[in-house]
């Protein structure tokens, strides 16, 4: 039997968005190309163990409303297990809470971004080194990308590789080796969660003297995510 893909829920999605759409591990999955009988899916953060990382082909993990500058215990815990994963040689994507948390767990920095909420579909810009990495390489040098997040990789892990900067989010990806990665944007929405996204933080959008309407408005469907997805699910297979 071929290991499954693990799916690391750190938190879940809005809940008018999760009604109409369901929620990250299924987008997730679906851009990957993955049947539910290739994925296992663990909620770190309602209480669930993780396996033996050596017994998963690759692991993705979600975003969150959660803070990892909280040190939640479930949140410490998948922190540790994912230094071991990177450690193994799994191949490994975080994703907005999990770039963070990756980033954490490797001896990098996360902080209240400075900039403040960052939430729409940005440009985000390759750097000259993610031309020759595994999973960015070939990219256009401007990707068009999703956001929902307040904090930030402030400082990178030691021997981490710079990959994308973005305008409210100088470390905006990064790789560490070939074979571990995290993004701050999210590879998994389309136009139609971002708005969801924004619809739920509208009255606190205003609060912060953010354009909701004209974020709304804004918010574009775009492969860059999907594709990025994609070439991950490549790489996972390819290592096998």
């Amino acid at each position: 039997m071929v290991a499954p893909v693990l799916i690391v829920k750190t938190g879940t999605t809005v809940p008018d968005v999760a009604r109409r759409r369901r929620d990250f591990e299924s987008w997730i999955a679906s851009a990957m190309g993955l049947s539910d009988a290739q994925v296992q899916t663990r909620r770190v953060y309602d209480g669930d163990t993780l396996p033996d990382a050596r017994a998963i082909r690759g692991v993705v993990v979600t975003g969150s409303s959660a803070m990892v500058t909280d040190r939640e215990a479930w949140s410490e815990r998948t922190a540790e297990w994912l230094a071991d994963a990177v450690g193994a040689g799994v191949p490994v994507l975080g994703i907005c809470y999990g770039h963070q948390l990756l980033a954490h767990a490797l001896g990098g920095k996360v902080e209240n971004n400075p900039h403040g909420r960052h939430i729409g579909t940005v440009d985000v810009r390759l750097t000259d080194g993610a031309h020759a990495d595994p999973l960015f390489g070939g990219f256009d040098p401007v990707l068009h990308v999703p956001v929902s997040h307040r904090q930030s990789v402030t400082a990178l892990p030691p021997g981490a590789r710079l990959l994308a900067i973005a305008e409210r989010d100088p470390l905006h990806a990064f790789a560490i080796g070939d074979r571990a990665w995290g993004v701050q944007f999210h590879p998994e929405f389309d136009a139609d969660i971002v708005r969801g996204y924004i619809d739920a933080r509208r009255e606190q959008l205003l609060l912060e003297g953010l354009d909701a309407d004209a974020l709304w408005q804004r918010a574009t469907d775009t492969r860059h995510g999907r594709d990025l997805l994609e070439r991950f699910a490549r790489l996972v297979r390819d290592g096998e």
